[in-house]
């Protein structure tokens, strides 16, 4: 009985650290649909406004907030998984153990143009799917 609680305690905990709207230190990289991304991980076609996450970290459906616009976290991969581009590019501590969202365009010409006009690391606002903050701009 008392593994049955510890289970009820600790699922509802996990909710509630997924419940709330945080502001994270992430390296931001971009795909696009030339590279033969034409549908998520989770099955959804892609299109501008998605990006992909590591789920353990930020969960499917989450509103990841950029500087002009929000996205939607619908995908994953290894290279986010493993924060392949913060470890190779990051120079602090800090930048070094940042995770990594890597956002999705239409066209390459689209993804480096954005890529190319903002930095690699930046601090984004994370809205957990059913949260009661949704950002403004969406």
């Amino acid at each position: 009985m008392k593994l049955f609680y510890t289970v009820i305690l600790l699922s509802s905990l996990a909710s509630a650290a997924f419940a709330r709207e945080e502001s994270i230190l992430a390296r931001v990289t971009s795909y696009w649909a030339g590279e033969g991304a034409k549908y998520a991980s989770t099955g959804r076609q892609l299109h501008s406004g998605h990006c992909a996450v590591d789920p353990k970290r930020i969960p499917y459906g989450s509103k990841v907030v950029f500087p002009d616009r929000a996205c939607t976290a619908v995908d994953t991969g290894p290279a986010v998984i493993s924060r392949k581009a913060a470890r190779l590019c990051g120079r602090t501590a800090s930048q070094l153990k940042a995770i990594v969202v890597d956002r999705f365009f239409e066209t390459k010409r689209e993804a480096i143009a954005w890529t190319n006009a903002h930095p690699h690391f930046m601090t984004l606002q994370i809205v957990p799917p059913g949260s009661h903050s949704e950002p403004s701009d969406l």
